[in-house]
């Protein structure tokens, strides 16, 4: 996964009148929690989150201080002003390369589903897709190829198991599904019927989901 640098200095003072004369400066009062010392105070620039908050992507974050530490972490907890949307504080949280961590991960579909191309409109239940496993592990994305979905199909999260990481969901959770659009083109009998189901892996048609959900 793709890291983003963050860099930022020690607060001298947490109270009440330093934080607004922080925010009143430009700055942002952040806060890193985890491992085993007590919670790590810093302040860095509202700009420096630029690529980190206003993205669909998601990054795990090197926090360099001016007094020569440097910790990885990921976004915990961000607060935004209720008017203008300013940056108000931020939580991180310290990871470690042999220890677990639990982030969503966008999802990217890949392909045209079949039954798109027959007239159907495809329907997402997920964009991002809760997991666990290692830093060093956990991809930028993850592919979920939607190509042999006929209308009525779903795909699950079992489609896109890993051993890189242990998916959050339970097994019947839908990431996007091809549902009937009203612009629906008739369709061969050959072209949606007769194909066998077991060639859509971890798909099922809306009847037989049914009885399983």
């Amino acid at each position: 996964m793709k890291s983003i640098t963050i860099k930022g200095s020690k607060r001298e003072s947490v109270g009440k009148k330093a934080t607004k004369a922080l925010r009143n400066a430009g700055q942002v009062p952040c806060v890193l929690y985890g491992g085993d010392a007590e919670p790590l105070h810093f302040t860095t620039e509202e700009i420096s989150f630029q690529h980190l908050v206003y993205t669909p992507d998601v990054h795990t974050v090197v926090i360099e201080l001016k007094s020569g530490e440097k910790y990885n972490a990921i976004l915990q907890d961000i607060q935004f002003h209720p008017v203008t949307d300013a940056i108000l504080h931020v939580d991180f949280y310290e990871i470690f390369d042999d220890k677990a961590i639990s982030m969503e991960i966008p999802i990217h579909t890949v392909g045209v589903a079949r039954g798109v191309k027959n007239g159907g409109v495809l329907r997402y239940n997920l964009r991002r897709l809760k997991v666990r496993g290692l830093p060093g592990a956990l991809p930028d994305y993850i592919e979920a190829d939607v190509t042999k979905l006929k209308i009525g199909q779903k795909l699950y999260v079992t489609a896109v198991e890993s051993e890189d990481y242990k998916i959050q969901h339970p097994d019947n959770t839908v990431i996007c599904q091809v549902r009937t659009s009203r612009n629906i083109v008739a369709l061969d009998d050959d072209d949606e019927d007769d194909d066998d189901p077991q060639d859509v892996p971890s798909t099922e048609t809306d009847d037989v989901a049914a009885v399983k959900e």
